[in-house]
């Protein structure tokens, strides 16, 4: 059981602050406060919805010494259907781990697309959006730093341990 003011990933919303345990109807409910978006969830203790608590600095700071290793290949489908699903599942992995894979999968197929001048998918564009924020979020909490500071600290990093 989390306690009131714990930072935990809820489900797809991201990091968000537990305000409070409540009781109601003999069950017990967090109202939680997620931290980049402006609305306020109330959800059981022990509902549906996935919650775990954020990566530590030393957590967030090995995945990103992960990342020179992580295996990421853009993903090749022609079903909308199929690719979907295979992205959802990523996201719902609630891995930070699966969520750096999936990015910088879709990152890396950006990429390829726009070398050949190609269109990048809108199903592409929504789920590097959703990944992107899920990490972003969760590692700028860890590290104590902003959600739009977390890409150049990933990669001053990066090129630190690379020397």
């Amino acid at each position: 059981m989390f306690a009131p003011g714990d930072l935990i990933v809820y489900g797809r919303t991201g990091v968000c602050r537990v305000e409070a345990i409540e009781q109601r109807d003999g069950q017990a409910f967090y109202r939680l406060s997620p931290l980049y978006q402006t609305c306020a969830i109330s959800t059981p203790v022990q509902g549906k919805v996935f919650m775990r608590p954020v990566l530590t600095r030393a957590e967030a700071e090995a995945l990103i010494d992960r990342i020179p290793t992580v295996e990421a290949p853009p993903v090749e489908c022609s079903a909308l259907r199929e690719l979907t699903g295979r992205y959802q599942a990523a996201i719902t992995s609630h891995e930070a781990a699966e969520v750096l894979a999936l990015t910088m999968s879709i990152y890396a197929k950006k990429q390829k697309l726009l070398r050949e001048k190609r269109k990048f998918g809108a199903v592409d564009e929504r789920f590097l959006r959703e990944g992107e924020a899920l990490l972003f979020g969760e590692l700028a909490v860890a590290l104590d730093i902003a959600p739009e500071a977390v890409p150049a600290y990933i990669q001053a990093r990066l090129e630190r341990s690379r020397r």
